[in-house]
Parts: C-alpha cells; sequence; structure tokens
C-alpha cells in the first residue's frame, strides 16, 4: 500500500515522465520503473530490434491463440485433399496427409516455444552456475570445471546434440534434454570471464573482509552481475536452439508425427518439394523467420544491457 500510494501521489504531481526521469527516485520500486523505463528507450532505438521483438510477439500469440487461428485439426488427415495447392480453404495448401500446412506451422509454434522455454530454464542456470563457481574458486575447481566445459565445446553443437539425441532416444523431451546438454558450454564460458573480472572488484573485497561466505558472496553479488550477459547470450543461442530443434525433428529425433513441429514438417515434405513446395517452404521460412528475430532482439538487447555502451 505504501508503493502504490507513493507512487501514485508522484504521477498525479509530477507526472508520469517527471517521476520516471528524476534524478533522485525515492525507493526501489522507483528505481527499478526507471531502469526499465532507460532500457526501453535504449532498446527503441534499434529498428531492427524492435521489428525481432514484434515478431516473436507475434510468435507467442499465435501460439497461444491457436485454435482461435484456425477450424483445421492440425493432425487429422484428409486423404481426399492431400497435396492441394493454397486456396481460400487452405490458405498455405495441405500436405501429404491432407492435413492443412496453415494449421500446422501455427501449433508447430506452441513446440517451437515449449522447446525455447525449457531449453532456457536448464541452460541459463546450469551455465551461469558453472561459470561463476568456476571463475570464483579458481585453481583446481576452475581447472576441471572448464576441461569439462572443453570437452563439450569441442565437438560441433549440432553433431554432439545428434548424438545425445540417438543415445536417449527419439522424442521431443530427449531432444530438450540433448539441446541443453549442448547449449550450457559458451553460457559457462561468459559467466566465467565475468566473474574473473569481478572477483577482485573492491567491493567483493569489502564484503569478504565484512564475513560473508563464499556461497554469498556468489549468490549475491557475482550472479546478478553476470544476468545481463547471460540473457544477451541467452537471446542470441536462440537462433541455434531453434535450428537445432527442427534438424533433431528431421531426422526423426525431435517431436514425433503426427504432432505438428517445423523440423518434422520440412522432412516430410522434402518429397513432394519440386511439385508441392508450399509443403516445405512455409516451416522453413517460419524457422528462418523466428531464429532472425532472435538475433535481432539479442543484437538490440546486447547494446541496452552492456554497462559499458554508450548512453
Amino acid at each position: 500500500m505504501t508503493i502504490s500510494s507513493e507512487h501514485a501521489d508522484s504521477v498525479n504531481t509530477g507526472g508520469l515522465r517527471n517521476w520516471l526521469l528524476t534524478p533522485e527516485p525515492r525507493g526501489w520500486f522507483q528505481s527499478s520503473a526507471q531502469q526499465i523505463h532507460q532500457g526501453w528507450r535504449k532498446f527503441s532505438l534499434h529498428p531492427l530490434g524492435l521489428a525481432g521483438l514484434a515478431i516473436i510477439v507475434v510468435l507467442i500469440v499465435v501460439a497461444l491463440a491457436a485454435p482461435l487461428l484456425t477450424s483445421y485439426d492440425p493432425i487429422v488427415q484428409d486423404m481426399a485433399g492431400r497435396l492441394a495447392p493454397p486456396s481460400a480453404s487452405h490458405w498455405l495448401g495441405t500436405d501429404n496427409f491432407g492435413r492443412d500446412v496453415f494449421s500446422r506451422v501455427i501449433y508447430g509454434a506452441r513446440t517451437t516455444l515449449y522447446i525455447i522455454m525449457l531449453v532456457t530454464v536448464i541452460v541459463a542456470p546450469l551455465g551461469l552456475l558453472i561459470g561463476t563457481v568456476s571463475g570464483y574458486f579458481g585453481g583446481i575447481v576452475d581447472e576441471i570445471l572448464m576441461r569439462v566445459t572443453d570437452i563439450f565445446l569441442s565437438f560441433p553443437g549440432l553433431v554432439l546434440a545428434l548424438g545425445f539425441a540417438a543415445a536417449l532416444g527419439p522424442g521431443i523431451t530427449n531432444a530438450i534434454i540433448a539441446i541443453s546438454l549442448t547449449a550450457w558450454p559458451p553460457i559457462a564460458r561468459l559467466a566465467r570471464a565475468e566473474t574473473l573480472s569481478l572477483r577482485k572488484a573492491d567491493y567483493i573485497a569489502a564484503v569478504r573482509l565484512q564475513g560473508a561466505t563464499s556461497i554469498a558472496i556468489i549468490t549475491r553479488h557475482i550472479l546478478p552481475m553476470c544476468i545481463p550477459s547471460v540473457i544477451v547470450r541467452v537471446t542470441l543461442n536462440m537462433a541455434g536452439i531453434i535450428i537445432t530443434a527442427a534438424g533433431l525433428g528431421f531426422l526423426g529425433l525431435g517431436a514425433q508425427p503426427p504432432w505438428p513441429e517445423w523440423g518434422s514438417m520440412a522432412a516430410s515434405g522434402r518429397e513432394f518439394m519440386l511439385d508441392s513446395p508450399w509443403v516445405i517452404a512455409a516451416p522453413g521460412i517460419a524457422i528462418a523467420l523466428v531464429s532472425l528475430a532472435f538475433n535481432l532482439v539479442g543484437d538490440a538487447l546486447r547494446d541496452v544491457l552492456d554497462p559499458r555502451g554508450s548512453e
């Protein structure tokens, strides 16, 4: 209630803009709001970043509202209407089983978002934890963790993911695990580099002299400083994650038929790409467009969250 009253009074007396731009914030709520506002202002200076963000927002909306955007079931077959060209009834045509391609692309967005969210939830904390622990403690701990990281980095990500997926077996859950096992090393390397530059900082030494434990220093003072860089790295890695997931689906190691997934859709349509190009073009364009969107957003976020960037 106190925060809400302060917020309301400030907005009423000075206006929202003045409240967001005042050089002396009167609480953590106002300070956080100012940081978000400043970050958005810097992000809005990147038109390509805004375009990428718009595509991602559309992807999320389409995935959530899929049942409202199409009346066709994405897995129901209609052999009488197989490989029908785009028309008023089937905007993107039908596939070799008579299923509406537009419906399958829309529902495939749900699969893509599901993979992205779970991989991010696994990869970001894992890489951040390994990198900060390795950079802070150094010595034998750093040697062991970084040599394990180097082993993972020595293989191409897609090849390593294929190996893990083949060993675990086909399925979307195993594909997520395989992608996660190959996506955390770059984040760990980045977090380690950030930690090495932070562990000798004056404020870390002061906290250590006050009796703070290593766990407290890592969790309260180092991890938060590494998060912006990790956010940028994860966003830029999304394109690779999407392509890897599509590659696993293309080879039959990801989401299994008949469930719609862009990679498996491209695999099933490659036999008909000459006579019915829409079957493979629709999921291919979706993969390329979403991958590009995450790259554009990642580039913009790098400028926004980089503390050494220009104001």
